[in-house]
């Protein structure tokens, strides 16, 4: 389950820079439907991150409540584990 969580979190992070660079440059986006769903199962911390860093969807509030969300299902996931 740790990979899982590693890879979901690290999986968003690239994407959130990824969706950021699409939308400077006027390219196809990777859909909000995606970044919301990969942060809710669990992928809260690399969503989190990625948009601090890219400075992206910061101020989309169901953003914010999607990763934290995510924060608690990871951290749910991992400490069930142990």
């Amino acid at each position: 389950m740790i990979y899982y969580l590693l890879g979901i979190n690290i999986l968003l992070f690239l994407l959130m820079g990824v969706d950021k660079f699409k939308a400077k440059a006027g390219l196809w986006r990777v859909s909000e439907r995606v970044l919301l769903g990969l942060g809710i199962i669990g992928g809260g911390f690399g969503g989190f991150i990625g948009g601090r860093i890219f400075r992206h969807k910061i101020r989309k509030i169901y953003f914010q409540i999607v990763w934290v969300l995510g924060m608690i299902v990871a951290l749910l996931l991992f400490f069930k584990i142990k």
